[in-house]
């Protein structure tokens, strides 16, 4: 496996992904967003701007229209979306929706939808999830069933991020009985039976839930095989875990840098706070758990470019440590700022609120560390 560095390009991307966050309000436009009630919740400028530069189409292979890069380079993306707390659906609509697309469809149907959505143009969402489902992929209640020469849907999806003004969705529905008899559709927004619901979360971000009632698709909507599903959904959920785990990242390092800048700052009874070695433990614990993060999620990445056996074990060790991680930091981060932190005024308290979002986003660090065992043999 190559070293856990940066090349001089990924660097590059790392900054001007930072520099683009920064200039577009970082923090302070998602607090807009969420008090003016955004309807999808992100700026369509900033995910044009970010098309211009070429980000949507960095998982992507050049025959599709993208730049033919990897998970190396996609998590310094994230990372910065992290820092920033950048709202645009990188992660569901590129990374996870895209890259099925890229990895299960056919010739027509990575025509129709990659290169619109590497321009901008176009945003898929992933509705998977069901109520209960507690992220086992082949818990899926929405049926799928032969209706002429197509199909007919008719289930319910919750937390569909991105699911607001998304111009198509990619819905797993059961075909069989059998745990392989998932079956993927690409679904438009526009289908007749289909309804969106905006879902409140505790992050603010775009999220719904999807309802489909006697939805009819013609047979070209089914991607991949039919009854196929399972496999190529646990490669999309892999990368889009490690994903995830790259915006983790760079939340838990702005949370703990805003925090080192306030204890530098912010005095008691005439003393600094930070000069108190209790806090400089825990500080200092904090700045490990990050750097151990750090060399987990560069490592998963590489993995997944390189197709390495261990992939799927780097995958899991990196969302449990990220998982962990990300709770202890911005929780100690919280209760550093004292009673300020508290507040909705302080922005603290708005990482603390995406990290309990992030903790569970593809499986919590319990789930990771059992998956992890048992890809042991344990």
């Amino acid at each position: 496996m190559a070293p856990l560095v940066l090349t001089a390009p990924q660097d590059m991307l790392a900054r001007t992904a930072a520099e683009l966050i920064s200039k577009h309000g970082g923090v302070d436009r998602q607090r807009r967003l969420r008090d003016e009630g955004a309807e999808l919740g992100y700026n369509t400028e900033v995910w044009a701007e970010m098309a211009e530069l070429g980000w949507l189409g960095i998982p992507f292979a050049e025959e599709h229209g993208g730049l033919g890069m990897g998970m190396a380079e996609t998590v310094l993306i994230t990372e910065a979306m992290g820092r920033g707390l950048a709202p645009e659906p990188f992660v569901s609509a590129v990374v996870f929706a895209g890259g099925l697309v890229a990895d299960a469809g056919d010739a027509e149907q990575r025509a129709a939808w990659l290169p619109p959505l590497i321009d901008g143009e176009k945003r898929l969402a992933p509705a998977l999830l069901e109520a209960g489902s507690r992220y086992g992929l082949d818990r899926v209640e929405t049926r799928a069933q032969t209706s002429g020469d197509g199909w007919s849907l008719s289930g319910e999806k919750v937390q569909v991020v991105g699911g607001v003004g998304a111009d198509g969705f990619l819905i797993a529905a059961r075909t069989e009985a059998s745990d392989d008899g998932l079956t993927l559709f690409l679904v438009p927004a526009a289908a007749d039976g289909l309804e969106v619901v905006a879902q409140h979360r505790v992050d603010s971000r775009n999220s719904a839930i999807v309802r489909l009632s006697d939805v009819q698709v013609a047979a070209g909507a089914v991607l991949g095989d039919v009854g196929g599903g399972l496999e190529p959904l646990g490669r999309a959920v892999d990368r889009a875990t490690v994903a995830v785990c790259g915006e983790m990242l760079g939340l838990m390092t702005e949370s703990f840098e805003r925090t080192i800048e306030y204890l530098r700052s912010r005095s008691q009874f005439g003393v600094l706070i930070g000069t108190f070695q209790a806090l400089k433990h825990r500080a200092a614990n904090m700045f490990i758990e990050i750097e151990l993060s750090r060399s987990t999620v560069m490592a998963a990445a590489r993995a997944l470019d390189e197709g390495s056996d261990d992939a799927e074990l780097q995958v899991s060790n990196a969302k449990a440590r990220c998982s962990d991680a990300l709770i202890l930091v911005t929780n100690e981060a919280l209760q550093m700022h004292g009673g300020i932190g508290m507040t909705d005024e302080h922005d603290i308290g708005l990482f603390m609120k995406r990290a309990r979002a992030l903790e569970f986003a593809f499986g919590d660090a319990a789930f990771h560390r059992q998956r992890f065992a048992r890809l042991r043999g344990f």
